[in-house]
């Protein structure tokens, strides 16, 4: 997710959505710009409104569905904490969560956590036990660790920008050691630690393809609004293309569904791309959106994290997780 720079040597105190380091404080007046859908964006969507699961957090981000427990949770970082949604009913799943961001599951739907207050990842099983897979690089610690994805070889790729590191309202306040903001790739079989890029000013969302042939990060820097795409090949990601440019918003988050079309985060908005780059359809949302995921037991239903609350919507469409 993404944070004003500002505010960074505000007093610790118990944070508020109007606190101008909240990431929508500065997109409130702004609206998105209508899109005309394409008739193939229409035929996915089943409902036009999103229903409402939850309203209380301060920046709901990093929702992750649980296939086995049929479970959907989410962080609600400046609260410290993480929320679950399981039948209907919403309440916290681990609190204090050490400000979790990003979450993930891995090949046995273990929930792989980007930890800002502990500048790691973490695994967390069935039974809550929370281990720490890596924290350093060369020797240094990471920044905050923003948000995760999984690759069906089991390795672990996210990306580490600083924003839970310049105030305390997302983590805790601290230095970059490393003195950058790189894209890694670990592998807990053998704990191989590996930079994907470093080219990224603030790498931020992350996510593969369908087919996992394609990586598409976003870049929340200074002026930088973009969404690329990457090519995968075996150890090295190449071949860097813009998707879109999301100015006056940002892509924070986003999933792809079974045909290879990326759903992503786009202001108060979901906009949604085919495997050519193409904008095809975009719903509105009431608020400003940071993150989304395909869940439910036929991986139909988008469960949709934004400011305050955690919205879901079901679709004639299901998610690329869901599809074998």
């Amino acid at each position: 997710m993404k944070l004003n720079s500002n505010h960074m040597d505000a007093k610790k105190e118990k944070p508020t959505l109007e606190d101008p380091r909240n990431a929508s404080y500065n997109f409130k007046s702004l609206l998105n710009e209508p899109v005309e859908n394409t008739e193939l964006f229409n035929s996915f969507i089943k409902h036009t409104e999103f229903k409402q699961e939850f309203k209380g957090s301060l920046w709901a981000e990093g929702p992750c569905y649980i296939p086995h427990q049929n479970m959907l949770v989410w962080s609600d970082i400046p609260n410290n904490r993480m929320m679950k949604l399981i039948d209907g009913q919403v309440s916290e799943f681990l609190k204090p969560s050490n400000f979790c961001n990003g979450n993930a599951i891995d090949n046995d739907e273990n929930l792989i956590s980007c930890s800002h207050g502990g500048r790691c990842i973490y695994k967390t099983d069935d039974k809550l036990n929370r281990s720490i897979l890596v924290d350093k690089f060369e020797g240094k610690k990471f920044n905050s660790p923003n948000d995760i994805c999984v690759n069906s070889d089991g390795t672990i790729w996210f990306t580490d920008p600083p924003y839970g590191i310049l105030s305390d309202y997302e983590g805790y306040v601290g230095e970059q050691e490393y003195n950058g903001c790189y894209v890694f790739k670990f592998n807990p079989k053998n704990n191989k630690l590996d930079v994907m890029t470093t080219k990224l000013d603030r790498p931020n969302g992350i996510a593969f393809s369908h087919n996992e042939k394609k990586l598409y990060i976003a870049d929340t820097g200074e002026g930088n609004m973009y969404l690329y795409v990457f090519d995968v090949e075996e150890n090295l990601i190449t071949n860097q293309s813009l998707v879109y440019d999301f100015k006056p918003f940002f892509s924070d988050g986003f999933r792809c569904d079974k045909d290879g079309n990326i759903w992503t985060s786009a202001g108060k908005a979901i906009k949604c791309f085919n495997p050519q780059n193409e904008l095809i359809g975009q719903l509105i949302v009431p608020e400003l959106v940071s993150n989304l995921e395909f869940g439910g037991k036929e991986g139909n239903i988008l469960y949709v994290t934004a400011t305050s609350s955690l919205y879901s919507m079901e679709l004639n469409q299901i998610g690329a997780k869901f599809y074998v």
